[in-house]
């Protein structure tokens, strides 16, 4: 364990005094600054071909990508979460008893109103029926015969064969014979409505459930709420779409509301794509105590279907329309302790090449990928939405060329530098660094250039506020 110690403490002394002798010969500098000092104390060009002036501002200008900050129509909205809901729900249920003979549709069809969907057993109602039918006939015949009587009689009377009490006889017979006639034909519409209920048809244009029977079973007649119905029928256009608003928001939904309609988007639930638009019609008369919220529903063309019954979605209910909105890209916002800011372009004297300001913001809402801001940009400015890492305030930036992104050459071995009078740069630590700062004009000047370059890194642009 000694020899251990002792082993690592020499190694130590090892380190230390490789670097002493580093620092004493001018070949490593803990401080960043690529010139050395000379013997007689004044800055030499280092071996990496930059003179003394380079500092701290030799890290080559990252490239950014902008986006103008625009000022443009963009509406005030309210986004909650709600519920698809059907505006027309009928429970089939059978209206006579009997047994069911045929079921006439398939689960999940679409039908139209009249629409025969089930048949019952109907023997027994043709027979009530066709008993009525004789039993009208049979009246109807004994009422002729009454009204003959009657018309032999009344010349009878008007000559004082018959007395008046016989004649009013047979007109009371008459009457009888008239009720009973209109009875039997009251009877036989029954019988018939009775038949007519053995075919079990839609009531309303929609889309079917699941069947609770089938073909063969016995049914009864029952509207008791326990009873379980044949089949559901939903309408499915237009539909509702139901959702709870905070009480909070109801002020301005009313005052917004009095003005016009309103209008309501119904968005997918991941992502900002509107399946369908309607308008709000109904607007609950109670608060909820226990939530603090309030129903509202809004109604929505459904044509192809692409909403469904008890289908959650996203809902946007469009208040107004701000003329004049200042919107950045969301990918421009960034968090900070002390607030979301963004990253301002700050142009340069030379041409795609600037510098990165640090500009507070606030922000009032956000619609898909757009942030609308509240206060800290006027518009027209350009903000930097794809930020490099250890971008920093005040750092140099520049603008994307047509050189972007091809990378270096597959021999690496070379890279010619700007006009300086060094001309050229050779060896590994020239990979690629002449290249940026040709472009830039940020990055460190070649071995023997004037270092100019290094210098606009560091000192404000002409007409940029200091920082």
């Amino acid at each position: 364990m000694k020899r251990f110690v002792i082993f690592l403490v020499g190694l130590l002394i090892i380190g230390a005094a490789l670097g002493l002798g580093a620092w004493q010969t001018g070949r490593w500098n803990p401080f960043g600054d690529t010139a050395t000092a000379g013997k007689d104390g004044k800055k030499v060009a280092s071996k990496d071909g930059k003179d003394g002036k380079a500092g701290k501002g030799s890290r080559p200008a990252a490239v950014v990508r902008t986006a103008r900050v625009e000022v443009t129509p963009m509406p005030v909205v309210l986004d909650v979460v709600g519920t698809i809901e059907s505006e027309h729900v009928v429970a089939v249920r059978p209206q006579v008893s009997g047994l069911l003979t045929q079921v006439m549709v398939k689960e999940g069809d679409r039908v139209r109103a009249g629409q025969v969907l089930f048949r019952i057993d109907s023997r027994s109602f043709d027979a009530s029926v066709n008993q009525a039918k004789a039993a009208v006939a049979r009246d109807q015949a004994n009422l002729e015969l009454a009204r003959a009587n009657e018309r032999r009689l009344k010349p009878l009377l008007d000559r004082d064969f018959i007395t008046r009490a016989e004649y009013e006889t047979v007109v009371a017979n008459v009457a009888a014979l008239e009720a009973q006639v209109a009875a039997n034909k009251a009877q036989l519409e029954q019988v018939q409505v009775q038949l007519d209920y053995t075919f079990i048809r839609a009531t309303i244009d929609g889309r079917l459930g699941a069947l609770s029977v089938r073909a063969g079973n016995l049914v009864s007649a029952s509207t008791g709420s326990t009873s379980v119905p044949l089949v559901t029928i939903n309408r499915t256009n237009p539909v509702l779409v139901s959702f709870n608003v905070a009480q909070e928001f109801l002020p301005t939904v009313r005052r917004f509301q009095s003005s016009g309609e309103l209008n309501v988007q119904v968005l997918r639930e991941q992502g900002q794509e509107v399946l369908a638009e309607g308008k709000l019609v109904f607007v609950d008369n109670t608060v909820n105590a226990q939530t603090g919220t309030i129903i509202m529903k809004a109604r929505l063309s459904n044509d192809k279907e692409t909403l469904w019954p008890g289908q959650f979605v996203a809902v946007r209910m469009v208040l107004t329309t701000e003329p004049e909105a200042v919107v950045v890209p969301e990918a421009a916002v960034q968090p900070g302790q002390q607030g979301p800011f963004v990253y301002v372009f700050q142009p340069g004297e030379t041409e795609g090449a600037g510098r990165a300001r640090v500009q507070p913001v606030k922000i009032d809402r956000q619609l898909g990928d757009r942030v609308v801001i509240a206060s800290g940009l006027k518009g027209g400015e350009l903000v930097i939405t794809e930020v490099p890492p250890g971008l920093s305030p005040g750092a140099p930036v520049r603008l994307p060329t047509k050189g972007d992104g091809k990378g270096a050459s597959k021999k690496g071995g070379e890279g010619k530098g700007g006009e300086g009078k060094g001309g050229e740069a050779r060896g590994e630590a020239a990979k690629g660094e002449a290249t940026k700062g040709a472009a830039s004009g940020d990055a460190p000047a070649p071995a023997g250039g004037s270092g100019k370059a290094a210098d606009s890194a560091t000192a404000p642009r002409k007409g940029e506020p200091q920082k």
